[in-house]
């Protein structure tokens, strides 16, 4: 090239589709056992670097897994992966410790009950070899430090610790004995000689001081913040800053910057209740920060747009640096169009470039730099379009599914009914869409025939839209289930790995 400039081949095709198999899973129900409601997991976490997986359930418990396939090697995984040959080893996890993050509450101003479950868990840098991450229900939001404490022991000693006291201990004593000012005893008859001790003939040959040991570690969690009073409305999103220092924390009406240092004042950095509450048309549904950015963050909406705002802009950012929508198809308004517009949840590409959302039919893939509509469209349950009937009348139209990106940004998930869930691949030219079970069979629902771009749009907007299955018949050839959802699920940052959540259940896939 004449100028320097390089240019970046596009791939050849597209990457193959990937075949999932099942990794494991934690809390597995055996047939006909009923789930607590208290056991239902309502938030699940990878931390930056996939070592440790942290979920929340409804019962304000936060249980955290850390990885174990990586801890048997004498070398780093990284190092490993620069070897010529492959790892055969897939991700494995293993319970660590849990905690009780969050109790039921009673707002007596307003006689509400504030319920224990925990909306979401975000991890903060780790420090120290100590973790840090932050849980919040629908009021208070609180920062854990889970830290290795070594449990101190006394040894050493010069005396058996069965025979030395007649009680069995040494440390201490059921009776306690009046001391005199110099530190004698008045009891004259207490010889502490004769009746506690008993020294072997000839006397001790020497004696030796006690020495405190740390054999034992144990795994303490401590609340060390507590991020409470600044939600008048039930708290949806909690989201980290790539400065490390602050983070963000949304409701339906605002969203406030808060410093992880300092727990008793918020900034409020967006406001959209309007002045009288009958001029209520929108409600925010979720917020992130950008991953690299410190300055941006977007966030979503009822009616289906994303915000894009910029903290340099002024310090209330009621107005938007960029507003990404698709616009209404003419002749396709319903009663459910508003509906199932609403974005359940919004997360930003590794590299910040994409954003993608979910509304309640399909996912949409954002271009940052695009606003005029999204780059890809995927359909992730078009059969049930014909029973949103139904869907209105047992609420399960208003379900918030969640969503989440490839660390390669190559692929998106999210889940549906019936315990399904949808992988899809994003990369120009790629068919990809499969559907998986969450049980240890997971392909044995597989969708056989491929999803086919539509000609019509791909060519016009470079929007791509697939996943589409033939009306009244499900994914699986079955009956949808609408009491088994997969509303919750994450991508392992750097490998091919997805947790995700059926009831209270934690199933684990590689590819």
């Amino acid at each position: 090239m004449n100028g320097g400039d390089e240019v970046v081949a596009a791939p050849a095709c597209p990457p193959q589709p990937l075949d999932w198999k099942f990794s494991q899973v934690f809390g597995e129900r055996t047939a006909g056992e009923e789930v607590q409601e208290v056991d239902i997991i309502s938030a699940i976490e990878f931390d930056k670097t996939g070592d440790h997986l942290a979920t929340g359930d409804r019962g304000g418990r936060v249980v955290l897994f850390e990885r174990t396939d990586t801890k048997d090697h004498g070398v780093s995984r990284r190092d490993l992966e620069r070897t010529e040959y492959p790892i055969s080893r897939h991700p494995e996890f293993r319970y660590k410790t849990e905690f009780q993050s969050h109790e039921p509450e009673f707002d007596y101003l307003k006689s509400l009950e504030i319920e224990e479950k925990i909306n979401k868990i975000r991890w903060c840098q780790a420090a120290n070899g100590a973790l840090f991450l932050l849980s919040t229900n629908d009021k208070t939001i609180k920062f854990w430090k889970v830290q290795e404490k070594k449990v101190k022991k006394i040894s050493d000693m010069n005396l058996d610790p069965s025979k030395a006291v007649g009680n069995g201990s040494i440390a201490s004593s059921s009776t306690s004995k009046p001391c005199l000012a110099n530190g004698g005893s008045p009891d004259k008859s207490h010889n502490y000689l004769s009746n506690d001790i008993s020294f072997p003939p000839g006397g001790l040959p020497s004696l030796r001081l006690p020495v405190v040991t740390s054999q034992e570690t144990n795994l303490v969690a401590r609340c060390r913040r507590v991020y409470a009073h600044a939600h008048d409305y039930h708290i949806n999103s909690v989201s980290n800053n790539s400065d490390g220092e602050t983070f963000i924390s949304a409701d339906d009406l605002r969203i406030n910057l808060w410093n992880l240092e300092i727990s008793n004042q918020s900034f409020n950095i967006v406001d959209v209740k309007p002045a009288n509450m009958e001029d209520l048309t929108e409600v925010i549904t979720s917020a992130e920060f950008h991953p690299t950015h410190c300055n941006m963050l977007a966030y979503s909406s009822s009616k289906g747009s994303i915000r894009l705002i910029d903290l340099r802009q002024s310090a209330l950012c009621d107005s938007h640096a960029k507003l990404f929508e698709e616009p209404e198809a003419p002749g396709s308004r319903s009663f459910f169009t508003e509906i199932i517009a609403s974005i359940s949840d919004i997360k930003f590409a590794k590299d910040g470039r994409y954003i993608l959302s979910r509304d309640y039919m399909t996912l949409k893939l954002w271009d940052i730099n695009m606003d005029s509509g999204p780059v890809a469209t995927f359909q992730v349950h078009e059969y049930l379009r014909p029973k949103l009937c139904d869907l209105y009348e047992n609420d399960s139209i208003f379900d918030k599914f969640e969503c989440c990106l490839s660390g390669d940004g190559l692929r998106v998930a999210t889940g549906s009914y019936s315990n399904l869930f949808r992988v899809f691949g994003c990369a120009r030219g790629s068919i990809e869409a499969t559907t998986l079970e969450a049980s240890k069979n997971p392909m044995r629902r597989q969708v056989q025939t491929p999803s086919r771009p539509s000609r019509s749009l791909s060519s016009i907007t470079r929007v791509v839209r697939r996943g589409a299955e033939t009306p009244g018949v499900d994914a699986n050839g079955n009956s949808f289930d609408f009491t088994t959802k997969l509303l919750h699920l994450a991508w392992h940052p750097t490998e091919n790995s997805i947790a995700c959540a059926a009831a209270n259940s934690l199933y684990m896939y590689y590819a």
